[in-house]
Order: structure tokens, then C-alpha cells, then sequence
């Protein structure tokens, strides 16, 4: 397996260029088994995820394609085959939004139970739920989700026990071609969701709503083919901008959104970072040392639970302690002592980490544990004394484009070393 080799202690500054989101671009992708004609992708990060989306897509019976503007094309008109098998979705829990799309076409699919990132219980059980109250029959056996409505689905008034973002995108992604209404309440209000919506409507699906807690769709008996684009990647927005803050830096995140991190960025404020915004461009300037800031994770417009890890990074090198609580995934602290390995002093308490910031964290050899865990391990090695040796970064190539490259434009001393490298030793050279 590859690692990511960094040399800290480095001020990173420049200009870096967003990429789009994975999860936006997911359910976008999963989304073209509804349409009838080809469409056409804008924006689409090239990651081990989408790939793999992708394929499963193709696995149905849909066409698809690059072309040399780096633009995926998809036709799933010849789609015949409303499966997931475990062998396509064991990486990857997006791979669940299939389901409502699946169902919602062909009136059957089987799903294999996805996998993923080990972070807590991400149980489907309020997607199953939804689909059932459409009028699915649901039976879930040998890891294995088979769902059936031969005649069709039907509108529903569905209320989430919790607020889940992957379950509101697949129950509006079925409700699309369903008899009738269907109203999503306690729906997520994330961007990605926003962004699946609007998307479908310009295809021909009738949704309203989408940005608040209550999203109503209206059944079309079919939308035609046409464009999606998925928007900034604002998570990894945030995490090039905290390379600015944990090292003391200057950088400028262009083709982003700042609407969609004001909760991070008042934080960032907060930490007495200057933060500047224009219509397209972030800009996050670090110049004293990072004051703490408690922060609660919470469902958007909340901080968002995927900013914790790289947020707790910050924070370990604080002038002062914080506490960092999580609501959203009861095992999003596996980075804790990894980066207590690097001299952070952090102490759990329950659902709540103590943060107490120290003056420098050292390099050492970690080990990634999901794709945020590599996220927060990667700013504390920029800002780490020494060397820092990170494992198990094919966590990092499932969310992040191109990282080593865009670290390596805003100065940082990075590289990856691939599994059949030999152990790298003494000092690294720093890379144009």
C-alpha cells in the first residue's frame, strides 16, 4: 500500500483550485438511471469512489464514457440489470444510492449492504423504511437488499427519525418517477442535496423545498436527458484552507462557495484567522498562533461532522484548550491517537474530545484510518517538526484530488511513496 511521506513546519501560501465534490458527484452519477437519453458530467473529480460508481453503472447495462474534455458521459437507456453486487459496492457506502433510482425504474433491485469507511453505524434502515411506505416490499437477507414494486411506487409522506443525507437523496431520486407526491420531512438541507435537486429539475423532475427540512416531490412519468454539474468540494475547501491556519500560512481556495462553510469559517474567524470571501474564492490568513474554539458537529447549516478531524488538527496546536464534540458518527475519533503518536495532548470523553494545544507536534509514522482521519493526519504532518510517515492512504485517494500535487503548489515538502518504493530515509527534497 502507498504512503504519504511530509516534511512540516512549513508556512503554505498561494492560490489552489477547488475540485468538485465527491458527494455531490455520487448521487448525480446515480441519478442517470432514472433519465431517459444520455448525460452529460461537468465537473467530476477523478477519485476511486466516482470510479467506482461509474462501473457500477456500467455493470447495468448503461453506456459510459470520458470524453477529451475530461467530461463523463452516461446513457443508461439500455440499463437492464437492477443489481448491486457486493463485490462493486464493499468499498464504498455511497453505493446505496442506487436503490431508490433502481426501484423506481425497473420496479426491483438488489443491492449488496454497502462497506466503507469504519466511522460508526450507518445503518440504511430509514432508506428502507421510506421505500416501504412507497409501497416496497423490502426483504434483506445474505447481505443482500431486495426491494420490489411491481406496479410501481407511490407517493408517501415520509418523516426521517434523524436527519440522513444519503437516505433524503435516494427517496427523492425514487420519489422522481413515483404516482403522486411524496414529502420528505426532517429532510438534510447539505448543498449536495440542493445540488441533486436543482439538477433534476432542469431534467424535468418536479421537487420544492430542497434547502429547508421539507422537500416535496411530484412523480413525472419520465425526465429526458440533459447536463449536471457538481458543485466546489467544500469539504476540500476547508481542508486546504486549515493548511493555511495549522501552519501559519496564506492560502486562497479559488472556484469555492463560501455560502456553503459559514459555520467553518466563523470558527476559523473565531481562531483569529482572517478570513476573506469574494464570489468565487476563499481566502484564510494565519498570522499568530490559532486561539482555541470549542465546536459541536451538527447536521448543515451546523459545523459539519467531515471538518472535525481537520478541525481537532487545528486545534492541537492552539494557544489554549477546546472541547471538540461529535453527534453525527459515534467512531469519528479513531484519528485521536494517532495524533496523540505526534505529541498532541487530547483526552476522550465519551462523544467529547479535550483539546489542549501544545506548542509543536512532532513527526512520526501514523497510520490513516478513514478518509477524514487521513484528511486531519495530513495538516498535522505539514505543521509537525520532522518527518511524518502516513499508511493506509488509499482512505485519502477516496475523497481527495490530486492532494500531493495541490500541497506541493502551496509549498508543502510532500510525497507519495508507493508500495513497492524502498523505505525512505534522511530528508525529503522539497518539490517544485
Amino acid at each position: 500500500m502507498d504512503n504519504i511521506i511530509i516534511r512540516g513546519g512549513t508556512p503554505l501560501s498561494g492560490s489552489v483550485e477547488a475540485s468538485g465534490a465527491k458527494n455531490a458527484a455520487l448521487p448525480l452519477l446515480a441519478a442517470s438511471i432514472l433519465v431517459e437519453g444520455p448525460v452529460v458530467y461537468h465537473r467530476i473529480p477523478h477519485l476511486k469512489d466516482i470510479t467506482t460508481m461509474m462501473t457500477l453503472i456500467s455493470y447495468q447495462g448503461a453506456e459510459v464514457a470520458f470524453d477529451d474534455r475530461s467530461r463523463i458521459h452516461i446513457d443508461a437507456t439500455s440499463a437492464n440489470k437492477p443489481e448491486a453486487p457486493y463485490e462493486l459496492v464493499k468499498t464504498m457506502r455511497a453505493s446505496a444510492l442506487v436503490l431508490g433510482p433502481l426501484l423506481a425504474r425497473f420496479g426491483t433491485a438488489k443491492v449488496s449492504l454497502p462497506g466503507g469507511c469504519a466511522i460508526g453505524a450507518r445503518p440504511i434502515d430509514m432508506h428502507l423504511k421510506g421505500l416501504e411506505a412507497m409501497g416496497a416490499t423490502i426483504n434483506v437477507e445474505h447481505g443482500y437488499v431486495e426491494a420490489n414494486a411491481p406496479k410501481g411506487l407511490k407517493g408517501a409522506t415520509i418523516v426521517f427519525d434523524q436527519v440522513t443525507v444519503t437516505g433524503t437523496e435516494n427517496l427523492m431520486m425514487a420519489a422522481v418517477l413515483a404516482d403522486g407526491e411524496t414529502v420528505l420531512e426532517n429532510a438534510a438541507r447539505e448543498p449536495e442535496v440542493v445540488n441533486l435537486a436543482a439538477s433534476l429539475r432542469d431534467l424535468g423532475a418536479v421537487i420544492e423545498g430542497d434547502g429547508t427540512n421539507r422537500i416535496v416531490i411530484r412523480g413525472v412519468s419520465s425526465i429526458t436527458g440533459g447536463d449536471m454539474t457538481a458543485i466546489p468540494d467544500r469539504i476540500e475547501v476547508a481542508t486546504y484552507l486549515a493548511a493555511a491556519m495549522i501552519t501559519g500560512g496564506d492560502i486562497t481556495v479559488t472556484r469555492s462557495d463560501a455560502k456553503a462553510l459559514k459555520a467553518f469559517l466563523a470558527r476559523a474567524a473565531d481562531a483569529g484567522v482572517t478570513v476573506e470571501t469574494g464570489k468565487d474564492w476563499i481566502r484564510c490568513k494565519a498570522d499568530q498562533r490559532l486561539k482555541p474554539v470549542n465546536i459541536h458537529t451538527q447536521p448543515h447549516p451546523g459545523f459539519p461532522t467531515d471538518l472535525q478531524a481537520q478541525f481537532m488538527a487545528m486545534m492541537c496546536v492552539a494557544d489554549g484548550a477546546c472541547t471538540i464534540s461529535e453527534t453525527i458518527f459515534e467512531n469519528r475519533f479513531m484519528h485521536v491517537q494517532e495524533l496523540v503518536r505526534m505529541g498532541a495532548d487530547i483526552q476522550l470523553d465519551g462523544h467529547t474530545a479535550i483539546v489542549k494545544g501544545v506548542a509543536k507536534l512532532s513527526g512520526a509514522p501514523v497510520m490513516a484510518t478513514d478518509l477524514r482521519a487521513s484528511a486531519s493526519l495530513v495538516l498535522a504532518g505539514l505543521a509537525a517538526e520532522g518527518e511524518t510517515k502516513i499508511s493506509r492512504v488509499y482512505h485519502i485517494d477516496r475523497g481527495y484530488e490530486r492532494i500531493e500535487e495541490k500541497l506541493m503548489k502551496l509549498g508543502a515538502n510532500i510525497k507519495r511513496q508507493s508500495a513497492s518504493e524502498h523505505q525512505i530515509t534522511g530528508n525529503i527534497p522539497l518539490y517544485a
